[in-house]
């Protein structure tokens, strides 16, 4: 194979990244990645966001909130959400997957505070 002819082992097109959008959550006003390896819930509780859940895979309908603009695909080809809530874009984050940057309506997400970053000095 001479210097100037591509190499064959990867395809030309193809990139093994994974895409990564960003989600926001209002009323509370914050960020925080989603990439597609993850549902909205996971994303949002690595980024030490709280949203109402309970069953994590659709059916509860606990983490029923708002999609205000962007796009989703679900993990389960039934989610416990209506074809009315659809239209009116009522997503469930458990099973939803972000395919491109969100805006959620959740009036109950809450922060989660952080674990301290060194432990506290006890004196006995």
């Amino acid at each position: 194979m001479s210097s100037e002819e591509p190499s064959r082992s990867a395809p030309l097109h193809e990139s093994n990244e994974e895409r990564t959008f960003t989600v926001r959550v209002e009323p509370l006003g914050r960020t925080f990645d989603a990439p597609e390896s993850l549902t909205v819930l996971e994303a949002a509780g690595f980024a030490n966001l709280h949203l109402p859940r309970m069953c994590r895979n659709g059916t509860c309908r606990t983490c029923l909130c708002k999609l205000e603009s962007g796009s989703v695909r679900y993990t389960v080809e039934w989610p416990g959400v209506s074809a009315e809530e659809k239209t009116q874009g009522y997503i469930l984050p458990c099973v939803a997957v972000a395919q491109s940057d969100l805006v959620l309506d959740a009036p109950d997400a809450t922060d989660i505070p952080s674990a301290p970053t060194t432990p506290p000095i006890r004196r006995f």
